[in-house]
């Protein structure tokens, strides 16, 4: 009896580690689901996606308030990291009534895309899910639409 039960234990940890194993994979060939963060593959490099990106931002009129650098600053201080590139950006107009209907959104804006490599040399755009912002929040569903632009312009840019 004690040997059986031995034998099933050892079968359960094998399975379970090969399984680990597999999930492993899985995450470094695409970005592991974190709780609020869609991430979206792009069809170009970090730098052509950041160009696109701020291309479409200009044309539709909305402010790019920063470019964060993440992998230069990186370089900078001797450290090496994958290209890595975060667009902080918005528009008043829109966000200013987000914000009067539920202040504490004011930490997540102006919306946010991050651009960035994975270590199979895939490019990503990550931004905070809409849904997410507005549950964490209590957004009103008739401003929903106001926080959802980083979904349109990850679409655009990836393309």
């Amino acid at each position: 009896m004690l040997a059986r039960s031995s034998v099933s234990v050892v079968t359960i940890a094998l399975v379970f580690a090969a399984r680990n194993s597999r999930q492993s994979e899985q995450t470094r060939m695409a970005p592991a689901a974190a709780d609020g963060i869609i991430s979206k593959p792009s069809n170009h490099s970090v730098d052509q996606t950041v160009d696109k990106l701020k291309s479409i931002l200009e044309a539709r009129r909305v402010t790019l308030f920063a470019l964060v650098d993440h992998s230069g600053e990186a370089a900078k201080a001797g450290l090496n990291m994958r290209p890595t590139k975060l667009l902080v950006f918005g528009n008043p107009r829109a966000g200013t009534p987000v914000m009067l209907a539920a202040p504490s959104i004011a930490i997540d804006l102006p919306l946010k895309i991050l651009v960035w490599e994975d270590d199979r040399g895939r490019v990503w755009l990550s931004y905070n899910d809409p849904a997410y912002l507005q549950r964490r929040h209590g957004v009103p569903q008739q401003l929903l639409q106001n926080i959802a632009a980083a979904e349109t312009l990850a679409a655009l840019a990836a393309q």
